[in-house]
């Protein structure tokens, strides 16, 4: 049975979590051309933009970061405002948007999927850190999960109508970021270098990780919790035009690519569309009814010339920690995202180079203790490495 789209569903909206980031700006703009209900907003600081967006599309609840609460509730006359993004995730509505970057995002995506809600998933980190965990918050509330980034919404869509049982490869494309063609020693990046992506326009976070290639490391543990599948059969390669999101090899030999252009938007109502027929467990795949189009891209024209390569270890060693990590299991996964938020911000602080990045990394994973991942180890983990990869950063990015 085809799902049916949010734009044809009665009385149907959505919330948006992270409404003022790059994921979260894009959605309204998908829900502005679809005419799409604005129920809720979840934002952080940025009290003006979130006001323009209540202007606009005038949602019955918000919540800020707890320091501006008081600024937003003045700015805001009329509507209810609070500063617990994890009750605007369980109010009842369509969908949930969960574009709420870092470990911030993982408390509300598991009270929208306890509530029985689905998530069109834009965060990395609950899949990355605590798949099982956010799997047993949707069994046991009924919640569905579907995701919103390019390259999983690709697989998504390759999967629909097939047997997982017949899967041996999942593809992940990356763009090989700023650096794929040199220099061949990267120890003088400059932050302004590193931020300049080639296809996509993303937030500094993102850009960096896609520079370091560990935005793809990240998704590669997001593609197995996503999907049920091992860390050895999700494969990545570099294809600089960036048109190719995701492709999946079949064991009889066969290939299924989806692409398209570097458009978010695309991904975003696709997720939306999908998310009433969801996963509820890894790799339960099921289509949707298409909305209409988005933008003007119906006539995007199919030419030019793509390219395909490995990707290379030795230069853009993140992407190799990433696997480490995930193969592992355990906590080292929460470790290495917690690390990398660290080593990010000291890069673009100046405090450590480009190649200090990996180093801090892989020095954090070996020093990461044993342990079961629960919600209480996660956030001790969490901590941990935190404290760990500040310490690094502060020699240099070396002990």
């Amino acid at each position: 049975m085809r799902g049916m789209s949010l734009s044809e569903g009665a009385g149907r909206g959505i919330a948006v979590l992270g409404s003022t980031g790059s994921i979260g700006t894009q959605t309204l703009d998908v829900a502005r051309e679809r005419g799409w209900r604005v129920t809720a907003l979840a934002a952080g600081r940025n009290v003006e933009l979130l006001a323009a967006q209540v202007r606009e599309f005038r949602p019955e609840l918000v919540s800020v970061d707890a320091g501006v609460l008081a600024q937003a509730r003045g700015a805001l006359p009329g509507v209810r405002v609070i500063a617990d993004p994890a009750e605007v995730a369980a109010t009842p509505t369509g969908v949930v948007v969960n574009a709420m970057s870092g470990l911030i995002g993982l408390s509300p995506t598991r009270a929208a999927l306890e509530a029985g809600q689905a998530v069109a998933l834009a965060t990395k980190e609950a899949m990355v850190t605590a798949a099982h965990l956010m799997w047993e918050a949707a069994s046991l509330g009924g919640g569905r999960v579907v995701p919103v980034d390019s390259e999983h919404t690709g697989v998504f869509q390759c999967l629909t109508g097939e047997d997982m049982a017949d899967v041996a490869e999942v593809i992940l494309t990356a763009s090989g970021g700023p650096f794929r063609e040199g220099p061949a020693d990267l120890s003088g990046v400059t932050p302004a270098e590193a931020l300049r992506h080639p296809s996509w326009s993303m937030g500094p976070k993102v850009t960096i990780d896609s520079a370091t290639l560990m935005n793809k490391g990240l998704e590669v543990m997001e593609c197995a919790s996503l999907y049920g599948l091992p860390l050895s059969q999700v494969g990545v390669v570099v294809h600089p035009q960036s048109l190719i999101h995701a492709a999946v090899r079949f064991r009889d030999g066969s290939l299924k690519a989806q692409f398209g252009p570097t458009d978010m938007r695309l991904p975003i109502a696709y997720a939306v569309d999908a998310a009433p027929t969801g996963m509820t467990r890894p790799g339960d795949v099921r289509g949707a009814r298409r909305g209409r189009e988005v933008g003007t891209h119906l006539g995007w024209p199919m030419r030019g010339t793509w390219e395909f390569r490995e990707p290379d270890l030795d230069r853009f060693p993140c992407l190799g920690l990433a696997y480490r990590a995930g193969e592992a299991g355990g906590l080292l996964s929460v470790a290495l995202n917690a690390a990398d938020e660290v080593a990010v911000d000291a890069f673009l602080a100046g405090q450590i180079g480009f190649t200090d990045i990996p180093r801090l990394l892989e020095r954090v994973l070996d020093d990461t203790p044993a342990g079961t991942l629960t919600w209480d180890t996660l956030a001790e983990t969490d901590a941990w490495a935190r404290t760990r990869a500040q310490e690094l950063a502060a020699n240099g990015g070396r002990a």
